[in-house]
Parts: C-alpha cells; sequence; structure tokens
C-alpha cells in the first residue's frame, strides 16, 4: 500500500504542482474581464533612498529624511535614474514607502515570507497558508491558476544547484504546499505551451499524461472498495486532485485557438543551454506575458534574483559572475561600485517592467487594454537593505485605470515605524484581497513588536481604497 500511495504522490507532482494547479477548493471564476497580477521581487534589499525622486524640494526632502507622512504628486517630478524606463508610464507609477514587515523573515533569504506575510524557512512546516498572490488567483481563476518563474540561487536560499529545472519556488499554494517555479524560459514555455506544441514528441508526451491521468483516476475508484475508512481521506484528496487536473486540461484544450495565437516566439539566446542572468529574466518575462495574455493565468510571480544567484551580463562587467552578496556588502567588482553594479541590475529590471507595460497597453481589451486591468509589483523579498530589520519594504506599483485603487502618479510614504497610521505588508495585501472581492479582516501575521505603539494592524489601507 505504501508503494502505491508513493507511486500516486509522484505522479501528482508531476502533473499539477509542476503546471500550477491551483490548490483544491480555489474558488470558482465568475463572468467579465479579470483583473491581472504580476509580482516581481528580489534580493538583497531595496533601499529607501533610491526611491526618491530628485526633484523633490528642499521641504519635501526633509519630510522624507524623517520618515514622515508625505504624499505627492509625480507629475512634473523626475524619476530617479534607474527608474527611466518608466518615464513614459509615470501616470501608472506609484512609488509607495514606508510599509514594515518585522514579521516576515527578512535578511538574506525570505523564501515565502514576503509574499505570505509570515515568518519562513525552508521547512514546508513554516508555511502558515497561501501567500497573497495565491489568494488573488482564486479570485480570478484561470486554467493553471498561478505561475511563478525565478532566477534560482546556486548557493544558498531556497532551489539549490537547480538553474534551468522546475524547483521549489518562492510563493505557496496553501499551507505546508511550497509553490513550483520555472528556473529556464525554456522549462516554462515547454510546459505551459504543451497542449499547443507542434513538437510531435511534445505531443506525444502531452497525451501519455492525460492517459496517465485517466489511469490514475480509474485506479482510484477501484481502490477505495479496498481501503478502511481512515485511508479513504486521504484517497480523496488524491481523487479530487486528479479531477482538478482533468478539468483544466479540459479547459486548455477549449483554449487551443487562443492559446496557439499567444505562444511566445523567444530568440534562440533564450531557449539556450547557457545564457546569462540579463537574458533569462527577459526570456521569462516573453514567458510570463505569453501566459497572461493567452489566459493561462492572471497572476504570476517572477523571482528575478535571489541573494545566492549568480549575475551574468551586467553592462560594463559582462564576464564576470557577480556574487550579490559580496555586493551587499560593498564590494568593488571589475572596477564598479556596489552601488552602481545595483543601480545598473535595477535600471534592468525595470526595462522588463516597461515591457510588461507596452506589451500589455498594445493589446485592445473592453474598450480599452489589457493593461487597464493589470497591476505590476516590483519590491525586495528581504526589506529595506542587505542585512534588513524589515522596518520598511519598499514598493513600485504599476496599475491600470480600471483596477479601482487611489494611488496612480504618486509618490506615497506612509508614516514611519511606530508612529501613529503606520501601515504593514499585512495592511497593503490586505487592501488587495479587499479592493478585488476578498472581505478579508487581515491577511498576515502581525507584528508584536507595533503593540507597544498601540496600532490597529488590521484591515486595509483605506486611503487606498476606491
Amino acid at each position: 500500500m505504501n508503494t502505491r500511495r508513493q507511486f500516486l504522490k509522484r505522479s501528482l507532482v508531476a502533473t499539477s504542482a509542476i503546471a500550477g494547479v491551483p490548490s483544491i477548493g480555489a474558488a470558482s471564476g465568475g463572468g467579465g474581464i479579470p483583473k491581472r497580477f504580476i509580482f516581481l521581487h528580489r534580493g538583497n534589499g531595496l533601499w529607501p533612498k533610491v526611491m526618491v525622486p530628485p526633484s523633490f524640494s528642499k521641504e519635501q526632502l526633509e519630510i522624507e529624511r524623517r520618515k514622515e507622512a508625505l504624499e505627492v504628486d509625480l507629475d512634473g517630478h523626475d524619476l530617479p535614474e534607474w527608474m527611466e524606463p518608466l518615464a513614459e508610464h509615470r501616470d501608472d507609477l506609484t512609488i509607495l514607502q514606508g510599509l514594515s514587515g518585522k514579521m516576515c523573515t527578512v535578511g538574506h533569504h525570505s523564501w515565502c515570507s514576503s509574499l505570505g506575510v509570515f515568518k519562513a524557512n525552508e521547512r514546508l512546516s513554516s508555511i502558515r497558508w497561501a501567500t497573497v498572490d495565491f489568494e488573488l488567483a482564486k479570485l480570478f481563476p484561470s486554467p493553471v491558476g498561478h505561475v511563478e518563474l525565478a532566477c534560482f540561487p546556486l548557493g544558498g536560499g531556497n532551489a539549490r544547484g537547480s538553474l534551468d529545472g522546475i524547483a521549489t519556488g518562492f510563493s505557496a499554494r496553501g499551507p505546508q504546499q511550497p509553490n513550483y517555479a520555472f528556473g529556464s524560459p525554456k522549462a516554462a514555455l515547454n510546459e505551459l505551451f504543451k497542449s499547443v506544441s507542434d513538437d510531435s514528441e511534445t505531443q506525444v508526451k502531452y497525451q501519455l499524461d492525460r492517459q496517465l491521468l485517466s489511469f490514475l483516476g480509474n485506479g482510484e475508484r477501484k481502490l477505495s472498495e479496498t481501503l478502511s475508512q481512515s485511508e479513504l481521506p486521504k484517497l480523496a484528496h488524491y481523487a479530487q486532485s486528479i479531477e482538478s487536473i482533468q478539468g483544466r486540461n479540459e479547459r486548455i484544450d477549449a483554449m487551443g485557438d487562443q492559446i496557439r495565437r499567444h505562444v511566445p516566439e523567444l530568440d534562440a539566446k533564450y531557449l539556450a543551454d547557457e545564457m546569462t542572468t540579463f537574458d533569462r529574466q527577459r526570456g521569462h518575462t516573453e514567458v510570463l506575458l505569453g501566459a497572461l495574455v493567452s489566459g493561462l493565468t492572471n497572476v504570476a510571480a517572477f523571482t528575478v534574483d535571489e541573494l545566492g544567484h549568480r549575475y551574468t551580463g551586467i553592462p560594463g562587467i559582462e564576464g564576470q559572475k557577480v556574487n550579490m552578496h559580496d555586493i551587499g556588502h560593498g564590494k568593488e567588482i571589475g572596477g564598479l561600485t556596489a552601488e552602481e553594479i545595483r543601480k545598473r541590475c535595477r535600471h534592468h529590471h525595470m526595462t522588463l517592467v516597461d515591457t510588461m507595460v507596452r506589451r500589455l497597453k498594445s493589446i485592445p481589451e473592453d474598450g480599452g487594454t489589457m493593461f487597464d486591468n493589470t497591476m505590476i509589483f516590483y519590491f525586495p523579498d528581504g526589506g529595506e537593505t542587505h542585512h534588513s530589520h524589515g522596518t520598511e519594504f519598499p514598493f513600485i506599483v504599476m496599475s491600470g485605470d480600471k483596477v479601482g485603487l487611489e494611488m496612480r502618479r504618486r509618490y506615497i510614504r506612509l508614516p514611519k515605524y511606530g508612529d501613529p497610521g503606520h501601515k504593514t505588508l499585512g495592511n497593503w495585501y490586505t487592501t488587495l484581497l479587499n479592493q478585488f472581492g476578498s472581505s478579508i479582516n487581515h491577511y498576515g501575521a502581525h507584528d508584536v513588536g507595533l503593540q507597544a505603539f498601540g496600532i490597529d494592524q488590521t484591515g486595509p489601507i483605506q486611503s487606498l481604497m476606491s
């Protein structure tokens, strides 16, 4: 019997977790145009000081220095140099400062902590609930539910030793349920779009997977007749998973023509066995957009880098393998200062965001464009510095005009940690969930340290709600 269960478990991992199937019990979808969400998070901190527009007045800069509440219309202001790729999208931009996350794991590796608002490590037992991206995916269901891509670390952090494969990701489907992420654009392309592949070998594999599911489903019905009452709930979970996957496949097959029109046509360098980090990030961006535009998913998470990832392709030092931990400690590499290397990487990340926004703005939808119903988030997974304390998690937010939140074209600094009105990552994600259909009172764990200041940590950020 143990062998049978192990076989079932391995089979389901191969056919469901890898493909990004939503967890059992996800909300059923409604009609209308869905909202879409892209979460881009990066390791090694994001300094609050680099987020500040250089054209702020002396008075505004002084308020910013004191980290007091501040709200400024970005119209007429210069963006920080590294944000220049977003200049044409200023009306869609929010620079959000002041959110704390001391209830998260911060510093070198946060795992799924910054998306889940709880302390996490590599142990499954530390995953307390679904991360916010999966909660949003439940509100806007799609055939594959959620897509995750990553530039994996090779020396510490989540997935060790797997740069190009499919491995444990940085999101979570539910308690003790880590998600799986695609490490290379090629792996993501092959898995996500295999149902419409022109490659005969891929089609054979796809059909064999379908037959395997049918075999497992028939086997479960026969097995249920021989099991004890204590074993039946476990079998029911497997059976539900199989039915969920089969239902997903049916929906994907029904969308075949639409999916086929939006299969990404990747340049050969994005499919190569060896590629730079910058090219890997560009390739992932193309696959992510293909999955979103085709309707395969409405929610994607993209780990653009992690502290253990060795960066390559940085302009000026393209041939160097850059240890981002060394950069965090201020090491100069190839004649470039650590801050300059950070800035060049951030600038590249903004070119990825620009690509996403431009592509989505080019696709008509419901009298406007796909971007009108989209939000893109760029933020650090471990807080405000290399060795952070979690007092700040800066965000760049791009949002379309049908999203509804009152925050576009603004620089918003919320009151600093401990001041009246201070808000946390939990408040921010509660705002998103409330705005888009969940009446949850609070998402995430509470910060016990804020209790000494008498700050109510529950509820959304009302000033951002429509």
